[in-house]
């Protein structure tokens, strides 16, 4: 452990830029300890990585804030917050996340279980990893300014957010309070067999396609379950909440342009994470194998038997082995449906707005003006029921635009106005009335699983391990610009970069071993990853969160050096 950082800045300013990199290393602070993980090379390089190691007696937490794993991911969750507010906007980035509360490796509470021995893994003990600019004039150490960020501000980041005695006591525990309710209502679905659920008074619209904060406002409508949907849980912390869930099967959403519909799915679809208080959406979860699904011309396809839904191509390809450079919006939405559905979704949600219109529907009409057999397709109306009764895949689908749905929709629920009512007596009996359509298929057959060729996830550029994230639009993967746009649970770049770390670590720890399938493969990276940011942390020390297995999945079947061996 060193010592004196502060003379040892005065001792460098105005030295070359590149003795930065004698601070690497541990110094001993007052109260804590400071690691330089990785240096700046010059000034227009990406920043220096440190973290601070507060140790538990300094942090002094209560156990009862962190007894639990979910209770240490909020705990951390609201501490990254707080210090990315201190440190303020300037040299120092700490990756505090938006209105998803996740495992991050921008903040960890110490479980003692850390095999590294890092010095911030003892019980109680809170780390924060963040990026430094180390200051300078020109190319030389500007060492009074870069005494005044690692001596004076990152000191103050720790006694004003990383200290129990200095923040809102009731604050924190409400914000652990929320994310331990949210994780307890996710785990109570399946055993009372729904999907989904939404609390009476949940605030779903946003404020703008940029902004994920809650619509606020005279005109802001609080979520109320229609009566037939209505459920109540009893939770650790909230005690009784009532709102409505979502049962197993097929569920329409429909109601009128503008209505709710699109806001209702991506609420649910943003219930796989936890949210911070006052989001509006606390209440609101989903299993966490829920996978939206939509159509993506363009991307490509390595080996996905999509036969469920095109029996046959006018080029003659297999399309029970099927592989494109440039799929169209129908293959490749079926092929998404199929490779979450490898990967493990139990789960399916679907909007009418981005799904591919050929793949969904074909109506009487159409049937009776091109014949079968000249037509390859086979919409997805004809298969969601035995998806459900031959699998086990339930499905979430707003559509507004073809009343087709009705016979086979378990439950119909109608938004007007964002208010939702029950509506699937009515849609039943106009399901009666015979519309001449006839059903192309009733089976969905078994999933084909795929083994990836390992040689063909490669992280390295130019030799060199290279992952990172363009924001949540690109991830950058060896040589490899992956463009994951349409995987739409993807809440930051963080998490971006995190999907590409675990990407690397299938490879690196054998999990992808020319042998397993994807599906095993992903098993084998869910054990690793209960340990959470730090195994990802093995890999890089870039800010990243945990993923879950369906994004690594998406991420990697959007891989164009992707071989599957069979």
């Amino acid at each position: 452990m060193r010592t004196g950082l502060a003379e040892q800045l005065r001792h460098l300013d105005g030295a070359s830029y590149g003795r930065y990199k004698s601070l690497g290393g541990a110094w001993q602070m007052a109260g804590f300890t400071l690691e330089v993980v990785r240096g700046q090379a010059d000034p227009y390089a990406p920043p220096a990585r440190l973290a601070l190691h507060v140790p538990a007696e300094h942090a002094g937490f209560p156990e009862e804030l962190r007894n639990s794993a979910v209770r240490r991911r909020a705990l951390a969750g609201y501490l990254a917050r707080q210090a990315a507010a201190v440190a303020g906007r300037g040299p120092v980035h700490i990756d505090r996340g938006g209105q998803e509360v996740l495992d991050r490796s921008s903040c960890r509470i110490g479980d003692g279980g850390d095999r590294t021995g890092d010095v911030g893994d003892e019980v109680g003990a809170v780390t924060v990893r963040l990026g430094v600019e180390l200051p300078g004039r020109g190319r030389r150490i500007d060492g009074r300014a870069a005494d005044e960020i690692l001596c004076r501000l990152l000191p103050r980041v720790v006694e004003r957010a990383l200290r129990h005695a200095s923040l809102d006591a009731a604050a924190v525990r409400r914000f652990v309070d929320t994310v331990e309710d949210a994780d307890a209502l996710r785990r109570s679905l399946k055993p009372r067999g729904l999907v989904a659920f939404v609390a009476d008074g949940s605030v779903l619209p946003r404020r703008s396609g940029v902004d994920d904060r809650p619509l606020t406002g005279p005109g802001t409508v609080p979520f109320v379950s229609p009566d037939a949907f209505r459920t109540e849980v009893e939770l650790p912390n909230a005690g009784r909440v009532t709102g409505m869930g979502v049962p197993e099967g097929v569920t329409l959403i429909v109601g009128g342009g503008f209505h709710g519909k699109s806001t209702l799915l991506r609420a649910l679809e943003a219930g796989v994470f936890d949210h911070v208080p006052g989001d509006g959406r606390e209440l609101v979860v989903s299993r966490g194998d829920t996978v939206k699904i939509r159509a993506e011309d363009g991307r490509r396809v390595e080996r996905v038997d999509v036969h469920a839904f095109v029996s046959h191509l006018p080029s003659g390809a297999d399309t029970s082995d099927f592989s494109t450079d440039n799929a169209s919006g129908s293959t490749s939405q079926a092929a998404s449906l199929v490779e979450a559905v490898e990967a493990g979704a139990g789960t399916l949600m679907i909007d009418e707005d981005t799904a591919a219109t050929n793949l969904m529907i074909r109506d009487a009409r159409m049937q009776a003006l091109v014949a079968k057999d000249r037509e390859p397709l086979t919409p997805f109306v004809d298969l969601v029921r035995s998806l459900h009764r031959d699998h086990g895949v339930s499905t979430v689908l707003v559509m507004g635009g073809s009343g087709d749905y009705m016979d086979v929709a378990d439950q119909v629920v109608m938004m007007d106005a964002y208010r939702p009512s029950d509506v699937t007596a009515r849609a039943h009996e106009l399901a009666r009335v015979p519309t001449g359509r006839q059903a192309e298929a009733d089976a969905f057959p078994p999933v084909s699983h795929r083994t990836p060729d390992p040689a063909s996830v490669d992280s390295r550029a130019r030799g060199r391990s290279r992952v990172r994230a363009r924001g949540t639009d690109e991830l950058t993967f060896g040589e490899e610009h992956v463009d994951v746009r349409a995987v739409e649970q993807m809440p930051d770049r963080a998490y971006v970069t995190g999907t590409g770390f675990a990407l690397e670590l299938l490879v690196r720890r054998g999990h992808l071993d020319g042998g397993r399938t994807l599906a095993e493969a992903l098993d084998r990276l869910d054990r690793e990853l209960v340990r959470g940011a730090a195994e990802l942390l093995t890999v890089h020390e870039d800010d990243c969160a945990v993923p879950r297995r369906h994004e690594v999945a998406a991420a990697l079947n959007r891989l164009r050096s992707l071989r599957i061996k069979r």
